[in-house]
């Protein structure tokens, strides 16, 4: 097992610990730490990697990657399309609707390439036990070219993807880890330290010590979700700023609530988030008892680049890089082609400034609220009105 992989082992097993607490009685709004969850070698490891060279055009990020071990792919190098069979762990929230419809416009252009036949997709509506069995009826199936996997969860669809890997086909993760190596790529942004980073970072130079923040966190147990967590508070409070934490389930009822009790209770000065949504609720509490705008990190959310936009606040957008739902697609393309791949593919993965605000928002003008600016699907047919659409199904 690679280090990677076993640090990926010590996340499921905290997530475990994190999920039991909250089944055996642990509120949803209480405060909670994410020492369980930091790890300082992928902390410095994803601190570099903001800062590194990507390879490739910047243009297309979405193929861009940080220079590492590669995979030969020479072995499955064959003629003709082929067939993709896609796991998917859902298409539950905006973020996710955004990817898999710009994959889908991806998967257009390759098949009229003639790289591509089909692509058969199974949507496990976020349950393991779904998606372990959409795997396994893959693999039985045996008319699968290539599995690409999105995994629900870490610990629990690693069998799976190794019983994949077992049949010889190529086999990409993307998104969401494993605790196995055996996929001929792994695809993924810088990670959730760098999320971590990037916004605390942020706050601490537009914040004083001993200022007051709120942190907003959609739910417990989820690795990408607690390494976010887990980074900011470092950051934050080894400069001094003063924290609480809350699960809100992206509520944004609960949102409106617990800024409108914390307010009662003292001034805010900044409000950190580890997802975008509900970010419009956060900010309206603030309008509703007549506070000074925080200072914030939301997300690339369309929504609230807007709002940011409206109110003139000091904000940040931080993105886990939409357009990554392309490369999963492309990378395939290039293992048929017999060209070689990263082995674990690192895509880039940029805040949005407010220097950066008014472009994005003039590129994605007309798009819905729920739509992620950094999607990187503005070259592919159907744009913009595939993504107004919304018809993932």
């Amino acid at each position: 097992m690679n280090r990677h992989a076993s640090r990926r082992v010590l996340a499921a097993a905290a997530a475990l610990t994190v999920l039991a607490a909250c089944s055996n009685g642990g509120s949803d709004d209480s405060e909670g730490s994410g020492e369980e969850w930091f790890v300082q070698a992928d902390f410095d490891e994803q601190m570099e990697q903001r800062d590194a060279t990507f390879e490739g055009d910047p243009a297309t990020p979405w193929l861009q990657y940080i220079d590492g071990e590669m995979t030969d792919t020479s072995q499955y190098a064959a003629e003709g399309p082929k067939k993709v069979c896609f796991a998917n762990a859902s298409v539950s929230n905006p973020w996710r609707q955004t990817g898999y419809l710009t994959m889908q416009q991806q998967l257009e252009v390759l098949k009229g390439s003639g790289a591509i036949s089909e692509m058969e997709t199974r949507d496990a509506q976020d349950d393991d036990n779904t998606q372990i069995a959409d795997i396994d009826y893959f693999i039985s199936e045996g008319n699968c070219d290539a599995f690409i996997i999105s995994p629900n969860s870490t610990a629990a669809i690693t069998p799976a993807v190794e019983r994949a890997c077992d049949t010889g086909k190529p086999v990409v993760v993307f998104d969401r880890g494993v605790e196995t190596d055996c996929a001929t790529t792994f695809i993924h942004p810088i990670g959730g330290y760098a999320w971590g980073i990037d916004t605390a970072n942020f706050l601490v130079e537009n914040l004083e010590e001993g200022d007051r923040v709120i942190a907003l966190r959609i739910l417990p147990g989820v690795d990408v979700l607690e390494t976010r967590w887990a980074a900011a508070e470092k950051i934050l409070e080894e400069e001094g700023i003063e924290v609480e934490d809350h699960f809100t389930g992206a509520d944004p009822s609960e949102i409106k609530k617990i800024i409108s009790d914390a307010l009662v209770q003292g001034d805010v000065q900044g409000v950190w988030m580890d997802a975008g949504d509900g970010a419009v609720a956060a900010i309206e509490a603030f309008e509703d008892a007549g506070a000074d705008y925080p200072v914030m990190t939301g997300e690339d959310e369309m929504s609230f680049l807007r709002k940011w936009e409206e109110t003139g606040l000091t904000g940040l957008a931080p993105v886990y890089s939409n357009f990554q739902w392309r490369t999963p697609l492309l990378a395939v393309q290039k293992i048929f082609a017999g060209e070689e791949v990263p082995k674990e593919w690192v895509l880039p993965q940029k805040p949005i400034t407010e220097d950066e605000r008014g472009q994005f928002l003039a590129d994605n003008e007309g798009l819905p609220d729920g739509h992620y600016a950094k999607f990187g699907g503005e070259d592919l047919p159907g744009f913009p009105q595939v993504w107004i659409d919304r018809k993932v199904g």
